[in-house]
């Protein structure tokens, strides 16, 4: 079965709604966007969260102690690179550990190799103009670029899902997770009917 993450929780409504709809995985941003949470914030939503639901603390560019301390202070049981960090940059930790690609052609998926990870995670490019948005844009990438993707990580594949496409996009990409943030929200914030839905059309398949 396709594992669902859920993304970008800054709620206590939020972490009442991946409880009841028993997700595998919750994510904290811990970089500059409008879901980011302090570690103190994320301290108090992981205390409600359900111990049977892996913690994800999702970071961008940022330094090793601030990461160890998030991961200790949490008990993260994953550590989410979503940025331009080197492969030196995402070893050596104690947890299991994704690195996020943003996907343009299929040279940008080489560089997954390159990765000392468990899994790839597989984003949008998220650019406009000269500016880079380091995911939660709420917009696909060409899903036909990973035809003939042949990488040694599970794919854990986010950028634009929704409860309309992902049905699509798991038949089309066979991941081992989807990653959604945006695409459950109404205006700006988490919707329980959109996230339900969204988990009942990945569990059917």
């Amino acid at each position: 079965m396709v594992k669902v993450k859920i993304c970008g929780l800054r709620r206590l409504e939020d972490i009442e709604y991946v409880n009841a709809l028993m997700v595998d995985y919750a994510g904290f941003v811990f970089a500059e966007s409008k879901r980011k949470v302090n570690l103190n914030q994320a301290k108090r939503l992981a205390e409600r969260l359900d111990r049977r639901i892996k913690k994800v603390g999702v970071f961008v560019n940022e330094g090793r102690d601030f990461i160890e301390k998030v991961k200790s202070h949490l008990g993260l049981d994953v550590i989410q690179f979503h940025g331009d960090e080197k492969p030196e940059d995402v070893a050596g930790y104690d947890v299991e550990v994704w690195k996020a690609i943003r996907v343009s052609d299929v040279k940008s998926l080489k560089e997954a190799e390159k990765y000392p990870v468990q899994k790839i995670l597989l984003d949008s490019p998220g650019r406009t103009n000269k500016d880079v948005a380091y995911g939660g844009t709420g917009v696909p990438f060409d899903w036909s670029i990973l035809d003939d993707l042949k990488v040694r990580f599970p794919v854990v594949l986010a950028g634009g899902l929704n409860p309309d496409n992902v049905v699509d996009a798991i038949m089309k990409v066979k991941p081992y997770a989807v990653d959604v943030s945006s695409g459950v929200e109404t205006n700006g914030f988490k919707d329980f009917d959109k996230m339900k839905k969204f988990v009942e059309r990945v569990r059917v398949l």
